[in-house]
């Protein structure tokens, strides 16, 4: 009996040892699962409509460590950089990224452009970012662009983007609705044509997916290139358009996907969070920002950093 209770005993502590082993490897498990991909979650100031201070409050009181801030704070703050350095310190925000405007194509006005890119990114490192966001003019209203101009576009974000790594800021280029670069298809042109030293990706998922395309595969496909990504969602509305940009998972946009196919490329990047306007009367953009985090943190359990 007492072999037979010293045999029962070890039995009993080595299977508490490989539960215990199984409980730890779970939790590690589970931990790993918990940051899925290695990236950082930012937030763009565009849904408060230039009132950036009150945009940095907002966001570093709900915990983001992140901002992106647009051009309309060149005017004012280009020569008092410090002032607005200061706020980003305060809030403990890091300029993630920055949107600097359009590229134009128009030869006529290919010094002009490049100038005013270059002056923001000079900008931009001043206040401790490297990263500037490029867009561009309409689309022809008449026609889809041309695979010259689509490559045109692309030639003048090359030399900006030449000039700003001297700087050590990345021009990277943004996909986006009624402009080139609307389509899959023409994205993919834009995306041949730039040179990876100079101008990377920008992958807006909710413009890619309402222009036709999967942002899950853009984000496998062009995994060389990719430097960051805005995420927001879109679903169909009573909009000229007849669309609007909407919070995360209120949408067609499958962001699970995207986040599996950035955890596939072993991204490590900045995501943007973005709403170019408040979707819904009676909401404010605290109130999208709130609905956006708590799909991060709680439907996709993934930190805020």
């Amino acid at each position: 009996m007492k072999t037979i209770d010293t045999s029962n005993r070890r039995i009993f502590l080595r299977t508490l040892s490989l539960g215990a082993g199984a409980l730890l490897t779970s939790s590690s498990w589970a931990e790993a699962m918990l940051k899925k991909v290695d990236m950082k979650i930012g937030y763009s100031a565009i849904t408060w409509g230039g009132k950036d201070e009150q945009a940095m409050a907002d966001l570093a009181g709900l915990g983001f460590k992140g901002i992106q801030l647009r051009a309309n704070t060149f005017g004012p703050y280009r020569n008092k950089v410090s002032e607005l350095k200061d706020s980003l310190i305060q809030h403990n925000l890091t300029l993630c990224m920055f949107s600097s405007g359009n590229v134009e194509i128009d030869p006529a006005k290919f010094e002009s452009t490049v100038d005013t890119h270059v002056a923001h990114a000079s900008f931009v490192k001043a206040l401790g970012g490297n990263a500037i966001q490029l867009t561009n003019s309409l689309r022809p209203k008449d026609r889809k662009p041309t695979t010259e101009e689509l490559k045109k576009l692309a030639q003048v974000m090359n030399e900006i983007g030449k000039q700003t790594a001297d700087l050590g800021v990345q021009a990277v280029y943004h996909n986006h609705m009624n402009q080139l670069g609307e389509t899959p298809e023409e994205v993919d042109i834009i995306v041949q044509a730039m040179d990876p030293r100079y101008a990377k990706l920008l992958l807006d998922i909710a413009h890619y997916k309402q222009g036709g395309g999967e942002p899950e595969e853009a984000v496998v496909k062009y995994k060389n290139i990719i430097h960051s990504l805005h995420l927001k969602d879109t679903k169909p509305a009573d909009t000229k358009n007849g669309y609007k940009f909407v919070e995360l998972g209120q949408g067609r946009v499958n962001v699970p996907a995207v986040f599996d196919a950035l955890n596939k490329i072993k991204f490590k990047g900045w995501a943007v969070i973005e709403l170019d306007g408040v979707p819904d009367p009676g909401k404010s953009p605290l109130v999208c920002a709130e609905i956006n985090k708590k799909y991060i943190t709680e439907t996709l359990k993934y930190p805020l950093g």
